[in-house]
């Protein structure tokens, strides 16, 4: 009859509805304030996050480092700093995670390095004192006393997750989904990168891939 018409028509544009609220609550989820960084949970579920410019680099270490914190970077000029949240706790395995991620994102990977030598201190060992008479430019701090090093391999892990897209060092990105890519420094733009990726995974938003592969460009790592 007409009313049963009418009323399935109803049912189905409530639901049509329903699903166009879901997708754009999806767009519009809760971004967290370590997001404007480079940012990942490592594998033992630490947050490490990065800066990706002078300005975000002098946030990181002024503003976001405490004392119960690991702070990492590299002897490059142009690298980010990285700080793993209550990283004193932390195992090698976080360590090595971060310090992929710190290798990835300075210039060692624009140069196409395979490797990065990449070091962490404590958080007392940064400081805007410079030694008499030098200026620190912005986004850059003095370490003093014992450094550590480590020499990871420039790869990075983009993955799907229900809906959300992650990148972070590997093995930081398997303990979270079976569903990802890893890349490489290499000479595709990160647009058209982005879609490789995103067919691969299946889904995901290719804004939120392009956020996650380093600058300089990448391509997939053949497995």
């Amino acid at each position: 009859s007409e009313d049963d018409k009418l009323e399935k028509l109803k049912k189905d544009e409530d639901k049509f509805w329903q699903e166009e609220e879901k997708k754009t609550a999806k767009k519009q989820r809760k971004r967290e304030w370590y997001e404007k960084f480079h940012w990942f949970i490592s594998s033992e579920e630490f947050l490490c996050i990065g800066g990706k410019d002078a300005t975000s680099n002098e946030i990181v270490v002024k503003k976001h480092t405490d004392k119960e914190d690991i702070v990492f970077h590299t002897d490059m000029a142009g690298s980010p700093f990285f700080v793993i949240k209550n990283g004193q706790e932390a195992t090698e395995k976080t360590l090595n995670e971060t310090a992929q991620a710190v290798g990835v994102y300075s210039r060692a990977w624009k140069l196409g390095h395979a490797s990065a030598d990449v070091f962490y201190v404590k958080p007392e060992q940064v400081t805007k004192e410079a030694q008499s008479g030098e200026h620190l430019s912005k986004g850059s701090f003095m370490v003093y006393g014992k450094t550590n090093y480590l020499h990871p391999k420039l790869e990075y892990a983009i993955g799907l997750l229900d809906e959300d897209i992650l990148g972070g060092p590997v093995d930081a990105i398997k303990k979270k989904t079976k569903n990802y890519v890893i890349v490489i420094s290499g000479r595709e733009k990160k647009s058209s990168l982005a879609k490789k990726i995103k067919s691969k995974l299946k889904g995901g938003d290719l804004d939120d891939i392009i956020k996650f592969i380093p600058a300089g460009g990448a391509e997939i790592k053949k497995r």
